[in-house]
């Protein structure tokens, strides 16, 4: 499988997580598209919208979305942005989280909590864990009448936990509380319903299991309240009818290149090429290879599993052994000595410097051998 994708055959590429990486054969599309693009910029950018709109439609089914709810942005973080700095915040207002959402997405929280003097609530979810009711009783136990949205993961970005987010904005909602989903990990990974998770709001990427060219996300926009959200950057679409705003506006920011967009489906369709079966097989070998890897290295460590299999997609961290360390940053010191060796991976602090998880991913191109390797040498790494 690695000859797809043009990752450096010399590492082990245990990190698709992070960024993801794209096809050739999908970055060949878009490099044609560039071309076409540079050929008659105003000939392309006047033809952008229709495009869009079958992007959009093509994409729906796969998503659980109605194209007209769905606008284009360029990563889930900015796709946040975008509901939180459209919400009409006051003093005294709380923003619900948890200790596991994403640094960015948490900055942002934070942010527009500073701006309005409201206060951000992130309630403890633990790790490692035993159920998925834990999550769900944790983010209740934050609710106040004074709670006026909560963000909260579908994956978690270092636990790599998958949150069960029905449940959640189920038990929110009927407590009169909106949630805006932070799915940056989940479409390629999860099957989706995202109209049937119930949300207000829902941001995603597709440059990651979907495997898409980087600056390629979505957010979509429950109808009810589209009017109150507009993106970071206002443009022309703001000139558009009320009822064609939200999508105008998100539509045309500026001058960008759009060809991520325009690749979304491509990558959608040759992903599914590779694997007979397609999504359904991708997302099966992916979750039992990444639950290998976290069995494989909880053995080396000795540990028991942190989380039970169905909180896991395609991603699995492990913690590490305490580090009693001197150093500034163990955590780095800990990467760049697993990078030294040829394993690209993910090693963050969790709830403290010194307290590490090890996070590894599994995609198509990754093979057991390489998280047995991973493991053979980590003890060493540690110290153990």
């Amino acid at each position: 499988m690695l000859e797809h994708w043009h990752l450096d055959p010399g590492v082990a590429f245990l990190n698709h997580g992070s960024f993801g990486a794209c096809p050739k054969a999908v970055l060949e599309v878009q490099t044609r598209l560039r071309r076409e693009l540079e050929k008659n910029p105003v000939e392309f950018m006047r033809g952008l919208l229709p495009r869009l709109n079958a992007v959009r439609s093509q994409l729906a089914p796969f998503l659980g979305v109605s194209p007209n709810d769905m606008v284009f942005v360029r990563n889930a973080t900015e796709g946040v942005n975008a509901v939180l700095r459209s919400a009409p915040f006051v003093a005294g207002d709380e923003l619900l989280t948890t200790n596991h959402t994403y640094g960015a997405c948490a900055n942002a929280l934070r942010f527009v909590a500073e701006q309005a003097g409201a206060k951000v609530v992130a309630v403890k979810v633990p790790f490692p864990i035993q159920s998925p009711n834990q999550v769900v009783d944790a983010v209740l136990r934050g609710v106040t009448d004074r709670t006026r949205l909560a963000l909260i993961d579908h994956v978690t970005s270092i636990t790599g936990l998958v949150l069960p987010i029905s449940s959640i904005v189920r038990a929110l909602r009927e407590r009169g509380v909106e949630t805006l989903v932070d799915g940056a990990h989940a479409p390629g990974m999860l099957e989706l319903d995202i109209e049937g998770i119930g949300a207000g709001y829902y941001a995603a990427n597709f440059h990651k299991w979907m495997c898409a060219p980087k600056g390629a996300g979505m957010l979509w926009v429950r109808r009810d309240l589209q009017e109150r959200v507009a993106p970071p950057v206002i443009s022309h679409g703001f000139a558009h009818p009320m009822n064609e705003r939200f999508r105008a506006m998100f539509d045309w920011t500026g001058t960008d290149d759009p060809t991520p967009y325009l690749c979304v489906f491509e990558a959608l369709q040759t992903m599914a090429e590779m694997v007979p079966g397609g999504w359904r097989a991708i997302r099966k070998q992916n979750h039992e290879l990444a639950v290998f890897a976290r069995d494989t290295l909880c053995a080396a460590l000795g540990i028991e599993p942190p989380a039970p299999d169905n909180m896991l997609g395609s991603l699995a961290s492990v913690p590490l052994p305490r580090v009693n360390s001197t150093a500034k940053a163990p955590a780095e010191d800990t990467y760049r000595e697993l990078r030294a060796m040829g394993f690209e991976t993910l090693v963050m602090p969790w709830q403290s410097e010194n307290d590490l998880v090890l996070r590894v991913s599994a995609q198509l191109y990754n093979t057991r051998d390489q998280y047995e390797a991973l493991a053979r040498q980590l003890p060493a790494v540690l110290g153990s």
